[in-house]
C-alpha cells in the first residue's frame, strides 16, 4: 500500500479529516532504518491509522552540528513506509513548519539541561517544540518513540503530563545491529575503523549491565573501563558522558540507589556524535 503524502498543513488536515478510529504518529527525521520500522510496526499494532512524519527539524541542531549533512532519503523512506503499511506520510518543508521565525518555543527546563543537554545546549527545547507542533497538527491518539533516545522520551512524557497534552506516549525498544551497535541514521557517517571504535559504547553498557549485581558503583566502574580503552584506540572515542540516572528525571543516582535506572553514554568518533543507553534495576527483583 502506498501511503498518502501530505506536504502542507492543508493537505494534512484534509486527509486527517477522513480518519476514523485510533490514530498513531511516529515522528522521524527520515533516513529510516529498522529501528524506525519497529516503531511503525508497534504503531500499526495499536492504531487503525498510522502517520509517519518526516522532517529534519532545524531547531534541535546547534550551529556546529550536522543539519546540512543529515541524511535525507525521502524516496527510500516512502518505500519503507509503504512496506510497513503506513497510511499517511507527513513531510512538511521548513517553511510549512516554521512560516515565520518561532519567537515562542518550549523550554525543556532543568531536565533538558543535563546529560545530553550539556553536550547539545538547547537541543531538547527544539525537540519539544517540534513534537508539540506535530501533535497539534496531526492530533494523534498515541505517539511512538524509541527508547534509544531515553532522555528525549522522558522529556516528551513529562511535557505531555505537565501541559495536559491528550496523547498517549508509547516506547519502542532499542534495535541493534548484529555487532551490538544501536541503530542510528548517523551510523552511515562512520568509516569501518570508526565503526569498530564506536562499538565501545554498546560494549560499555553491556559490561555495566553485567556488573549490576554489585550496585551502581560497580556498574560505573565496569563501563568506564571499556570506555577508557576506547579513548586510546585508533581512531579514539571522545567521551561526552557516562551517567547512571533516574529514568524519570535524568538526575544522577547515588551508590545506594534502588529501583530503576538508565545507564547512558555518548561520545564522538571522528565527527559523528552517537548515543546509547541500557535500562537497569537495582535492589529489586526484575
Amino acid at each position: 500500500m502506498t501511503p498518502v503524502i501530505a506536504r502542507t498543513r492543508e493537505e494534512l488536515a484534509a486527509v486527517r479529516g477522513g480518519v476514523t478510529g485510533r490514530l498513531a504518529l511516529v515522528p522521524t527525521m527520515g533516513a529510516l532504518h529498522e529501528g524506525h520500522r519497529s516503531l511503525i510496526r508497534r504503531a500499526r499494532e495499536l492504531a487503525d491509522t498510522v502517520v509517519v512524519s518526516i522532517f529534519v527539524n532545524p531547531l534541535q541542531f546547534g550551529p556546529d552540528e550536522d543539519f546540512d549533512r543529515y541524511p535525507r532519503t525521502f524516496a527510500a523512506d516512502v518505500e519503507a513506509c509503504a512496506a510497513e503499511g503506513v497510511d499517511i506520510v507527513f513531510a512538511p518543508t521548513r517553511e510549512v513548519m516554521y512560516p515565520t521565525e518561532p519567537l515562542v518555543r518550549l523550554d525543556s527546563g532543568p531536565m533538558g539541561a543535563v546529560v545530553e543537554g550539556v553536550t547539545r545546549p538547547g537541543h531538547f527545547d527544539g525537540v519539544l517544540t517540534v513534537v508539540l507542533k506535530l501533535f497539534n497538527l496531526v492530533r494523534p491518539d498515541l505517539a511512538v518513540f524509541g527508547e534509544k533516545d531515553a532522555q528525549q522520551l522522558a522529556l516528551i512524557r513529562r511535557m505531555v503530563a505537565d501541559l495536559d497534552v491528550p496523547v498517549e506516549i508509547v516506547a519502542g525498544p532499542t534495535v541493534r545491529e548484529s555487532d551490538g551497535l544501536a541503530l542510528s541514521s548517523r551510523n552511515r557517517y562512520l568509516s569501518a575503523a570508526e565503526r569498530r571504535t564506536a562499538l565501545a559504547l554498546s560494549q560499555a553498557l553491556r559490561a555495566g549491565a553485567d556488573a549490576a549485581a554489585g550496585g551502581p558503583s560497580a556498574v560505573r566502574q565496569a563501563a568506564r573501563a571499556v570506555l577508557d580503552k576506547a579513548a586510546a584506540a585508533d581512531p579514539p572515542l571522545a567521551l561526552d558522558y557516562l551517567v547512571l540516572v533516574d529514568p524519570a528525571t535524568f538526575t544522577e543516582v547515588d551508590d545506594v540507589h534502588t529501583g530503576p535506572a538508565v545507564l547512558a553514554v555518548a561520545g564522538r568518533v571522528g565527527a559523528t556524535h552517537l548515543i546509547d543507553n541500557v535500562p537497569l534495576r537495582f535492589g529489586e527483583e526484575s
